[in-house]
């Protein structure tokens, strides 16, 4: 889902920086702490009980493994599964488990554990959040010990990327009920002390199935909220790491800094603006082209951001494989957005609620800038800023909102646009036709088609305004290495961090 929550120029440098780090990059050395500061509070610590970016952000990696995942330029590698194969119909996948794997509490981990995992997963009373992405499963099964077979009912092309997702870690059977807050996992590191508001601290499992890795002894993620904050906590050297977010403003304060620098890298965020298509004046696509029309993303990228993010026109970002660029769709034309507004009734101008999430501060930037340039076509915004659990549970969760604004960074998300319940409130049968057409499409390009079209419609019903794609951009001390430039999924993965020596 969410996520959330940088940046071209930087990014530039930064390609340059990389380049010179590499060459001269130190052998791994094992011991040492790290500090990383992280924007919000998790609503609870199990990534398939929320779509809560922040979760991932913590335990994806270090605390949680899959059958595959993701590493730090975005390819599917094993983690609990060591190899797999598919069938010449693409119905059949197996795999293959990794042997001698423990739990964080002791206990062994098996084909029992990943048979609960994926009878949860697709339960529908259950409470496991997007189960859509294993609804080609027709059967798990365990023919041997190290063996798990999944029969799908159709081909189902995301089917491997869908297993290296967040929503996809495997903890011990019957533990759903205990990982919100305690969570239990096979990573590299264990999960020892969380203070609600203050911080959660990681501890090196000792028992990790590859015994290289971790580097650390420890790593704390401290909440703090406001950039500034954490700002001051990483030159004071209160903090070793910003693992995402970073404002462009504070770059060149950072890098001016003889013992600290900045990385940009891709990440897989849309800045959304999302309006209620099921209230009234939403409900009316001429009041969603007006607002559209109506703001300038250009200049909110140049004159907010530095110049340093990418204007798009659709869900998708450049970091994908099926972006399109559908920026001209309903490009800034400040007339044609009154003109649209007269059509609808409202040529004396209108008013409804735009609501920004207290902990992300680009997109309270955004909606900031937005707000004047509604103001500009007649639209009155009633500005507010909301607490973070309560974006969650009310707008979020029970769509009772008119318009906001979030950073959706899951990355191949674009089928949320096919469930007329999410909170956008939109419903188009035929995206989920699309959607279908994809998973059993021959070809990749075929794929990649479908996905276009879908693209194509969201931006012709103008569902939403979707206004750029940031960078991510993390700053760290001199002397830490291995940390994730690259976010192809929300995680600040510390697996293979260290210091130098």
């Amino acid at each position: 889902m969410l996520r959330h929550s940088v940046w071209l120029l930087s990014g530039i440098l930064a390609l340059g920086l990389l380049a010179s780090a590499f060459a001269q990059t130190p052998a791994p050395s094992r011991g040492g702490t790290l500090v990383v500061a992280i924007s919000a509070d998790p609503p609870g610590w199990d990534p398939t009980a929320s779509t809560s970016q922040e979760i991932p952000r913590v335990v994806y990696g270090n605390v949680f493994e899959g059958l595959v995942r993701f590493d730090r330029h975005g390819e599917i590698v094993p983690a609990l599964a060591t190899t797999w194969s598919v069938s010449s119909d693409n119905l059949t996948w197996t795999f293959t488990l990794r042997e001698d794997v423990s739990f964080h509490d002791g206990t062994p981990f098996g084909v029992d554990d990943v048979l609960a995992k994926f009878e949860r997963a697709r339960d529908p009373d259950s409470g496991h959040v997007n189960q859509q992405y294993y609804a080609a499963i027709e059967d798990v099964s365990a023919p041997d010990a190290s063996t798990i077979v999944f029969t799908l009912s159709q081909p189902n092309r995301s089917l491997l990327y869908n297993l290296a997702r967040p929503d996809s870690i495997i903890y011990p059977a019957g533990s759903a009920g205990t990982q919100r807050a305690q969570p239990v996992g096979t990573g590299p590191f264990r999960f020892a002390r969380y203070v609600e508001g203050s911080e959660v601290r990681l501890e090196r499992f000792e028992d990790y199935w590859n015994p290289e890795l971790p580097y650390l002894e420890s790593v704390t993620f401290r909440i703090i909220g406001d950039p500034n904050t954490r700002l001051a906590a990483l030159q004071a050297g209160d903090i070793d790491l910003i693992g995402a977010a970073v404002p462009p403003e504070q770059v060149q304060l950072i890098d001016a800094a003889p013992d600290l620098k900045t990385y940009a890298g891709t990440a897989t965020t849309e800045i959304t603006v999302a309006m209620n298509n099921a209230r009234p004046p939403f409900d009316d696509i001429r009041v969603r082209q007006a607002i559209t029309h109506a703001i300038d993303k250009h200049a909110i990228v140049e004159g907010a951001f530095f110049g340093q993010g990418t204007v798009i026109g659709t869900h998708m970002t450049p970091a994908e494989p099926y972006y399109i660029d559908l920026t001209d769709t309903y490009p800034y034309d400040p007339e044609r957005a009154r003109a649209l507004l007269a059509e609808a009734g409202y040529a004396e101008g209108l008013s409804f609620d735009f609501e920004l999430p207290e902990p992300y501060p680009f997109e309270r930037r955004t909606g900031e800038v937005i707000a004047q340039q509604l103001r500009e076509v007649g639209i009155d915004v009633n500005l507010s800023v909301v607490e973070w659990g309560t974006w969650i549970q009310r707008i979020f969760l029970g769509a009772d909102y008119d318009m906001t604004i979030i950073g959706h960074s899951e990355p191949r998300d674009i089928n949320i646009y096919a469930n007329p319940d999410y909170y956008y409130q939109y419903g188009n049968l035929r995206i989920a036709e699309l959607l279908a057409e994809a998973e059993a499409a021959p070809s990749a390009a075929e794929e990649i088609a479908a996905y276009q079209e879908i693209a194509r419609i969201i931006a012709d019903d103008a569902v939403n305004v979707w206004v750029f794609s940031p960078a991510n951009t993390v700053a760290a001390r001199e002397g830490l290495y291995g940390v994730w430039i690259d976010q192809p999924t929300p995680a600040i993965d510390v697996t293979e961090v260290y210091w130098a020596r």
